[in-house]
């Protein structure tokens, strides 16, 4: 039985969050109105004497996603008719681009998982260009129509071409995950698959063992609206085309899509190819031409990209790879953390906080990342959502690592601090959380405990340490787990010992 290999590639569509749309001034809701066609104008449904006028901000977006993903940024672009009939775009064709895109060839690293260790897999990028989004078809359940939501139409949408690097589902969602990572990072777009904001189609073919790899028979697979869905419809393609060829049947070249109830691809239609679209020159929009000047200035602009913020996160606050990966995921939640950071680092100079800077980072880390995306996560809220200041944030940190509060108190604190924004001590006094530190108060109460557990006293004596755990539980199960476990650890040992 011959072995096939696949050759796999990518073509990735993004919504830009621009305020208006790609080539009239109405406001871009991203499709996501809740009323149709409301926000439509004679440009972008396409009336007649009608004149588009390109989106400045849209194509810096592009631009700066092509620097983000090492492109070449071409200095000379232009705007392309792409001629099909369809319902939801109304003007017949589709303003886009096609031989002179505002990027050309670009890469992306990927970390995979290898046997033993990390490997580096690079993605060739061989084009990034912008293009208008198209209205949208609504069919009513038990209905003989179709309506036309034209909200959508004239979206600015950008358009990522890969080179066919993957080898398999796992490595293209990977890739996804990472593009929009960087989308997010740049602001251009929130790039959410379930709203539509990312759309991803995927190129496959199959050839024998030491065959040509572009000798298949390509199809391509749309409706993926998810990361997770573009691994499995790429690893059912491949089984799909293997069994086929095993049979001695031929692979057709056409469209599939992706059925995500029944974990299929289903055919659609033949696959268009280029010159099926009779590309032409856009006769009403300018060429474009772009400085060196002007794309060093977009340089400028470029954020910290989140490699970059990666590596130094690992130098410079010393935490490991999966704490930094979390904490890096997205920008806002990377921003938050060093603020916290920054007010820790003020705290412990001005001795407010006592404890060694390294292990109330550490804390304070661990925090962010346990319990305050619980919170996130429970909420369903982003980092941008929350009512806690960094600075309040690091002053529970720091009444933490100073062994102030204990841990359940913590936690009981920063409920009421997600739920109000309300300043940690004062929540601590209020709910009367703060530790018992004063040590005559505690004997009394490790006195008590002494007296009424008679036989974990001579387990003990006896060189059972767990008997000394079990009398610190009740010191704190007497005071409501409020008591200091150092102050009470040392009376333990001074009455014992």
């Amino acid at each position: 039985m011959a072995k096939y290999l696949p050759t796999i590639g990518m073509e990735v569509h993004v919504e830009l969050k621009t305020r208006s749309k790609m080539f009239c001034s109405c406001k871009n809701g991203l499709g996501q109105e809740k009323q149709p066609n409301i926000h439509i104008c004679p440009v972008c449904t396409g009336q007649p004497g009608t004149l588009p006028v390109p989106n400045q901000q849209a194509v810096e977006f592009v631009q700066l996603a092509g620097l983000a993903l090492n492109c070449e940024i071409n200095l000379k672009s232009k705007f392309d008719r792409k001629n099909y009939f369809y319902p939801d775009l109304p003007k017949g064709y589709q303003i886009s681009q096609y031989d002179q895109p505002l990027c050309g060839k670009g890469h992306i690293e990927l970390q995979l998982m290898g046997d033993k260790e990390q490997e580096t897999k690079i993605i060739g990028i061989t084009r990034i260009h912008i293009e208008e989004d198209t209205g949208k078809l609504i069919h009513p359940k038990g209905a003989d129509h179709t309506l036309v939501d034209y909200n959508r139409a004239g979206v600015p949408l950008m358009e990522l071409v890969t080179e066919p690097d993957f080898e398999n589902g796992e490595q293209a969602r990977i890739f996804c995950t990472k593009l929009q990572q960087i989308c997010r990072y740049l602001g251009i777009s929130d790039a959410d698959m379930e709203k539509g904001n990312m759309r991803c189609e995927v190129n496959l073919s199959l050839h024998k063992e030491g065959e040509d790899r572009l000798s298949g028979t390509k199809v391509e697979v749309k409706n993926i609206n998810s990361f997770r869905f573009v691994e499995k419809a790429i690893n059912y393609e491949i089984e799909r085309q293997t069994e086929l060829l095993d049979k001695g049947e031929k692979i057709v070249q056409e469209t599939r899509g992706w059925d995500s109830v029944k974990n299929v691809t289903v055919s659609q239609r033949k696959k268009e190819s280029a010159h099926d679209y009779r590309y032409f020159p856009e006769p009403d929009i300018p060429p474009m031409e772009f400085s060196k000047e002007y794309v060093d200035s977009l340089r400028i602009k470029l954020p910290e990209l989140p490699d970059a913020k990666e590596k130094r996160f690992t130098k410079e606050y010393g935490l490991n790879q999966a704490d930094v990966l979390v904490l890096t995921a997205e920008n806002d939640l990377a921003e938050y953390f060093e603020q916290v950071v920054s007010e820790l680092r003020e705290k412990i100079e001005s001795h407010e906080i006592e404890s060694p800077e390294d292990k109330v980072i550490k804390l304070g880390t661990n925090y962010i990342i346990s319990e305050l995306r619980k919170h996130l996560i429970e909420n369903k809220h982003v980092i941008r959502d929350i009512k806690i200041t960094p600075e309040n944030y690091a002053e529970l940190v720091g009444l933490v690592a100073d062994g102030k509060i204990n841990s359940s108190a913590a936690q009981a604190v920063l409920k009421e601090m997600y739920r109000t924004g309300g300043d940690p001590s004062q929540i601590i006094e209020e709910k009367n959380l703060g530790q018992m530190e004063d040590a005559g108060e505690l004997e009394t109460v490790v006195d008590n405990v002494i007296a009424a557990n008679a036989k974990s006293v001579d387990d003990y004596k006896a060189g059972k340490q767990n008997a000394l755990q079990f009398l610190m539980g009740q010191v704190m199960k007497e005071t409501k787990g409020k008591a200091n476990p150092k102050v009470v650890m040392e009376l333990l040992h001074k009455k014992l010992d």
